[in-house]
């Protein structure tokens, strides 16, 4: 029995790609797969208009769109997948991949380090550190004779 229609793709607990968005392609894979590697398209290509979802905010598009700059043509997100043998396992990986893909754009980004300074027990530390190399050294020296 074949599994029930999808709703979409889920990226977030927020964004959901409706399935309408989402356009496959299918080849023939190339590598090994015997007999019917001539015969089966199992090779999958998923294609996804980013910077036309509705599925989107403005926010979390331009995100993306920034981020996946070199990833994209006229907006279109393209994941090709031919790993597995079966054409369902492709589709599966591909649907993966640009979940992850996508969940890692639109990812606000990490707030900026503030700077602090080192603590004066630490600047301590170091200085007497560098005191008993110093020392070390000296006395490593040959004496003066003078």
């Amino acid at each position: 029995m074949a599994p029930p229609p999808r709703p979409g793709l889920r990226i977030t607990s927020g964004l959901t790609i409706p399935e309408s968005e989402l356009s496959w392609r299918f080849s023939r894979s190339s590598g090994p797969g015997g007999q019917g590697v001539n015969t089966a398209d199992s090779r999958v290509e998923l294609l996804w208009d980013a910077a036309g979802s509705a599925a989107l905010s403005p926010v979390q598009r331009e995100r993306l769109l920034e981020r996946l700059a070199g990833r994209l043509v006229n907006g279109v997100i393209t994941i090709a997948a031919s790993e597995h043998r079966a054409q369902l396992r492709n589709r599966e990986a591909a649907r993966e991949r640009l979940a992850s893909l996508v969940a890692d754009g639109i990812r606000p980004p990490a707030p900026s380090r503030r700077p602090t300074k080192p603590s004066r027990g630490s600047k301590e530390r170091r200085l007497k550190a560098k005191k008993q190399r110093t020392d070390v050294k000296r006395m490593r020296r040959p004496p003066r004779d003078g």
